[in-house]
């Protein structure tokens, strides 16, 4: 899952970004809200959290710019503001700008790791909590996967890749999508065949669950249920 956090403070964006890293996300740390900007408009984020106060672009002004219409690119994108103005109405102007969430300096980091789970959960709360391929499951929310009720055990780039193919579910997941969503540099896998040994490890993990991950040439991979493909 891909994270983007947004914050001038060098030494707290470092610590947020480390403490995120070691919970799993892809974190892409950025100094300002200029900068913010270009990334959303080219990366897919589950989750943005944004500071307030920042150079050029203000926390404030990018969440308006985001929320400007759904032909903005990034707008649909949940977005927990960070700041140390906690009166009613610095809340109320954070809220009232787009900001789907709103926490206060200096907060405790398992209240910032809660409220982004909240976050997550709040555009499927008319769907089904997990998606189902076969008789495996995914929880976007635990980021867990389970076969039959069985956890596999997957490591956690193994986990982002799964992730990727089951919310495209049957779509196809190209390698550059399933790069930006999986490394925190994606040339690193898109240039070589990382993405492919992972694959490879990931497809026998997953034996018995009654899905299969397809190879479409030239283009990426998608998972289906294995009765339905040759």
């Amino acid at each position: 899952m891909r994270v983007l956090v947004a914050e001038d403070d060098e030494t707290l964006g470092e610590v947020l970004a480390r403490g995120l890293r070691e919970q799993g996300y892809i974190v892409d740390l950025v100094p300002d809200g200029k900068t913010a900007a270009s990334y959303l408009r080219f990366y897919e984020y589950e989750v943005a959290v944004v500071d307030w106060r920042m150079p050029h672009l203000s926390g404030l002004e990018l969440v308006q710019q985001l929320r400007g219409g759904p032909e903005t690119p990034g707008h649909a994108v949940p977005i927990l503001m960070l700041t140390a103005r906690d009166t009613p109405a610095d809340r109320i102007a954070g809220l009232d700008a787009g900001a789907d969430d709103y926490l206060v300096k200096p907060f405790d980091f398992g209240e910032l790791l809660a409220r982004l789970r909240a976050l997550q959960r709040r555009p499927r709360q008319a769907q089904l909590p997990r998606i189902v391929v076969g008789n495996l499951e995914f929880d976007p929310v635990s980021r867990e996967a389970r076969i039959g009720g069985r956890l596999p055990t997957l490591t956690v780039t193994e986990l982002g890749i799964l992730e990727t193919l089951m919310r495209r579910s049957p779509s196809i997941a190209t390698r550059r999508a399933i790069a930006q969503h999986v490394w925190d540099d994606e040339a690193d896998a898109f240039g070589s065949n990382t993405i492919d040994v992972h694959l490879a490890r990931l497809r026998a993990k997953l034996a018995g669950s009654g899905a299969r991950i397809e190879t479409v040439r030239g283009v990426g991979y998608r998972i289906v249920p294995s009765e339905n493909t040759a």
